[in-house]
């Protein structure tokens, strides 16, 4: 039977609370995908203004802060109770341009591992991510999954400015850069998908918990 380390709980505010379990001896996958589902179980309550999963640990933003005292006893059971498995996700595919001038850094990734281009592409494209959390832009999603074989550093000389739609590596994630910004990861190559749209009902595209796929659309010498 799988087991968890009890969490700490940190009140911040009068409406704010810190949940944290990022001492659990359990991977970050397995801890993090407890951490959506009772992200989600908080969310369903209606007590929270927010809800916002992080690495491993999950702020909670209350409406009425008489409710605190329930919840700083109630966290605790719901985190015993609650199953790795039941929570909502969505899984994306993504078309994606490898290499060319989508892909600057791709050459420098293969060569770094003793690989081919064709088996960069190959590596990255079979892997199927989580979306941890997000953070640094609007829609960055931090994501699980990359084959160990791809594990790059970052540049030693971070760009002023990465594309819009930059599919890129950082030590041992992948990414995609949802707006024009700088950025010292590895650029491998490039999507079209749309990663963020303030007018949208939801304007991030992912949700932590979320999965995705990098299909290849083309590959570029």
């Amino acid at each position: 039977m799988t087991t968890y380390s009890s969490p700490s709980i940190t009140v911040l505010t009068t409406h704010c609370i810190y949940f944290d379990v990022s001492h659990s001896e359990q991977t970050i996958l397995e801890t993090q995908k407890k951490v959506w589902a009772l992200a989600q179980l908080c969310q369903q309550s209606g007590d929270f203004i927010d809800v916002v999963p992080a690495n491993n640990n999950l702020t909670l933003y209350l409406n009425d802060p008489l409710r605190r005292q329930y919840w700083l006893s109630a966290l605790n059971e719901h985190w015993l109770e609650v199953s790795s498995l039941k929570f909502n996700s969505t899984h994306h595919q993504l078309p994606t341009r490898y290499g060319g001038v989508h892909g600057p850094d791709i050459k420098h990734v293969a060569h770094y591992h003793n690989l081919s281009v064709d088996d960069v592409v190959q590596l990255h494209s079979s892997g199927t991510y989580h979306v941890l959390f997000l953070g640094f832009q609007p829609g960055f999603a931090y994501l699980s999954g990359l084959d160990k074989k791809l594990y790059t550093p970052r540049r030693s000389d971070p760009r002023t400015s990465v594309p819009k739609g930059s599919v890129a590596i950082g030590g041992e994630q992948t990414g995609i850069y949802p707006e024009t910004s700088p950025g010292g990861w590895q650029i491998i190559g490039h999507t079209d998908f749309k990663l963020f749209d303030i007018n949208a009902p939801s304007p991030c595209a992912f949700a932590p918990g979320d999965t995705i796929e990098f299909t290849i659309k083309e590959v570029l010498s």
